[in-house]
């Protein structure tokens, strides 16, 4: 067999990087908004306020505050949320490109602030209206929304009051924050995923400046609760609700043969595996309570705690694939840079894309066997694609880079589900439209098949403009993966 005929074609955004509207139509700040813009040197910057009055900044990627602090928005910094690519106000064109190039699902996130402004009190009924009518027109166009719950922000009050997800009392937050939207949304959003890149740590999972490791694991474990809470919940609400977990999948070779980077690697990937193991078996990995062991990290589980992850385990595998990456013991080892994520070796057999991450299709295919050989679960991968400068001439952007880099993954796609029996079910490649980068904050970083017209400098009025991707997209799904010409 080729792509299953239901194959859900599609593309990938988020509200952080797409909506702007930082405070339109009631709603409030979240801890993504108060992420300063960045470049490949530069680094992204998280504003606040100490109690002297004093404003400071820390890099987002490695930021460490112990004492009491305001994060928010301040004068003289950029803010690249603040108006993304202006998605809140444009969303029914972009809806009608989706729907030109052929859309079966698309992949997008809601704002929690926008719905709960503060993380508290009760909900905002203009940002419930404003996804309302965004799903109502995805409908009418034939496009399914898969919606991620909490994508990497939460309303920056939870911070500064609860210290984000350090704090048990957050899981409450949460959880009414989905029987609002199940209740909502029911019959109009199938597929759900509670967070996105779970396995992840740091600022834009956990929105909490402490990054002591056991903080680290506690934090997990109420992000790990508050997600089986949630597949609970949209299954009662709606039987016919469908929860995936998603998780950022950087696969992991060893440098060498030598058999201590083998054991490394494995390691590595018991960091990738650990919060999918958790959402699809239900209960934490030996592996990982050794692990606690050795730290002497208590995070114990109570009894009905262990129950609600027992309860709360997820129908699809959900992931994330842009590169692979090596591992070494050996302290002399070159080159340990991975474009700015700085998590493994280069491999040196691949090539690298502008921002130093290694392309590799092979790869894909590999974490679709490994995935699938781990959980006999349906698989559907939610972000995959290049990030590039693109440049428009006579108002066409000629991005055949783009164009390649795709084809490649889906050839291996297509070996994965005919060769060797994988089940996979749709694919919604990153950034179908130009967004704000997620990591340097920056518009010159575009994953695309359209360009929006958006510097970093300010400038451009947002126009959108079809890319050569754009039409051989299309043609892709027109032909369900056949002609990838």
């Amino acid at each position: 067999m080729s792509f299953p005929k239901d194959f859900l074609w599609g593309g990938a955004s988020a509200a952080n990087q797409y909506e702007g509207g930082m405070l339109s139509g009631g709603r409030g700040l979240s801890t993504s908004d108060v992420i300063t813009s960045g470049n490949k040197k530069t680094p992204r910057k998280i504003t606040y306020k100490k109690e002297n009055g004093s404003i400071e900044t820390q890099p987002f990627s490695s930021i460490h505050i112990e004492e009491k602090v305001e994060f928010n928005c301040f004068p003289g910094y950029t803010y690249p949320s603040e108006r993304a690519i202006e998605g809140a106000f444009r969303y029914k064109e972009d809806i009608a490109l989706m729907k030109e190039m052929g859309f079966k699902v698309y992949r997008m996130s809601l704002s929690w602030s926008r719905i709960f402004p503060t993380g508290m009190g009760e909900a905002n009924e203009e940002g419930l209206k404003f996804y309302e009518e965004i799903f109502e027109e995805l409908i009418r166009c034939g496009i399914e929304p898969l919606v991620t719950i909490c994508h990497y922000e939460m309303p920056v009050a939870l911070t500064n009051q609860y210290n984000g997800w350090k704090s048990k009392e957050v899981i409450e937050f949460y959880e009414k924050y989905v029987k609002t939207i199940a209740q909502r949304y029911k019959g109009k959003v199938k597929y759900w995923i509670p967070f996105n890149e779970i396995n992840c740590n740091g600022w834009m999972l956990n929105g909490m400046p402490s990054q002591k490791e056991a903080d680290l694991e506690l934090a997990h474990k109420h992000i790990l609760l508050a997600s089986a809470k949630a597949v609970k919940i949209l299954r009662q609400v709606d039987k016919n609700n469908k929860i995936g977990s998603m998780v950022a999948y950087g696969l992991y070779n060893p440098l060498t043969c030598n058999p201590e980077d083998v054991l490394a690697t494995w390691k590595k990937m018991q960091w990738v595996y650990f919060t999918q193991d958790v959402q699809v078996r239900g209960y934490y990995p030996n592996y990982k309570i050794k692990e606690l062991e050795n730290k002497q990290i208590d995070i114990a589980l109570s009894i009905e705690e262990e129950q609600i992850l027992k309860e709360g385990t997820v129908d699809y595998i959900a992931f994330s694939y842009y590169l692979s990456m090596c591992v070494s013991v050996d302290p002399e080892a070159k080159d340990f840079s991975i474009g700015n994520m700085n998590m493994g070796y280069t491999n040196p057999y691949l090539k690298t894309s502008e921002w130093g991450w290694a392309i590799d299709p092979v790869g894909l295919r590999l974490s679709l066997n490994y995935l699938y050989d781990r959980y006999q679960l349906p698989l559907i991968i939610v972000e995959n694609g290049l990030g590039a400068k693109d440049e428009m001439e006579n108002g066409h952007i000629h991005d055949t880079y783009r164009i390649d880099y795709l084809r490649a993954h889906i050839i291996e796609m297509k070996k994965a589900i005919e060769e060797d029996g994988v089940e996979l079910f749709g694919y919604t490649p990153w950034g179908w439209i130009d967004l704000v980068s997620a990591s340097t904050g920056e518009m010159e970083k575009r994953y695309g098949f359209v360009y929006v017209d958006i510097q970093d400098d300010g400038t451009g009025n947002g126009d959108r403009y079809k890319k050569d991707s754009f039409y051989w997209y299309k043609k892709v799904i027109e032909t369900n993966g056949e002609d990838l010409e």
